[in-house]
C-alpha cells in the first residue's frame, strides 16, 4: 500500500476551509496503485460470503463495480436523493462540513444477502452510518464497510459500529 500512499494528493481547503482533502483520483489515474487496491480489496472479500457490493456516492461507485465484477457479485448504488427512479429507503447524516442524505432502492437487497459498503474514505463516519442504516432497511446484512482511506482522528468507525470497518490506509 506504499504506492498507493505516495499518490494520494492532500488538497487544502476543500470543499471548504479548514478542511483536508485525500484525493484519491491520482491512484485511479495510476495502473498498479489502482490494481493494487482492487486486489488487495478482492482478495479480502473472496472467501466472506458477500453477495453484494453496495458503492457510496461517488467514488464508493467506482471501487464497489469493479469489486463487483471482480468477484461475479451484485453491484447495489447508494445515491444522492432524486437520482434513483424507484421507490427508495433514505438515510441523512452529517458531514464534517455539513448535512446530506442518500437512498437505496428498496428492492435493491433482501434478506439473506450480505453487503460489504465500499467507499473512497470515513471520516466522521456519518455517510458509512447511513449507509449501514440503509442496508438493514432493506433487510439485508451489512457484513464491513471497506475503505481506502481512514482518518482515524475523527473515530469514524465508532459510528459505523458494531460493522467492522477495513481500511487499506489509515492517517
Amino acid at each position: 500500500m506504499e504506492l498507493v500512499k505516495e499518490l494520494i494528493a492532500d488538497v487544502p481547503d476543500f470543499p471548504k476551509p479548514g478542511i483536508l482533502f485525500k484525493d484519491i483520483t491520482p491512484v485511479l489515474s495510476h495502473p498498479e496503485g489502482f490494481s493494487e487496491v482492487i486486489d488487495t480489496f478482492a482478495n479480502r472479500y473472496r472467501e466472506m460470503g458477500v453477495t453484494h457490493f453496495v458503492g457510496v456516492e461517488s467514488r464508493g461507485f467506482i471501487f464497489a463495480s469493479v469489486l463487483a465484477y471482480t468477484l461475479q457479485k451484485g453491484l447495489v448504488l447508494a445515491r444522492k436523493p432524486g437520482k434513483l427512479p424507484r421507490e427508495t429507503f433514505s438515510a441523512s447524516y452529517e458531514l464534517e462540513y455539513g448535512h446530506d442524505s442518500l437512498e437505496l432502492h428498496r428492492d435493491s437487497l433482501k434478506s439473506g444477502d450480505r453487503a460489504v459498503i465500499i467507499d473512497d474514505l470515513i471520516a466522521t463516519g456519518g455517510t458509512a452510518a447511513a449507509v449501514c442504516q440503509l442496508v438493514t432497511q432493506c433487510g439485508a446484512s451489512p457484513v464491513e464497510l471497506g475503505v481506502v482511506i481512514e482518518l482515524a482522528a475523527l473515530n469514524g468507525r465508532s459510528k459505523v459500529a458494531p460493522v467492522d470497518t477495513h481500511a487499506l490506509l489509515i492517517f
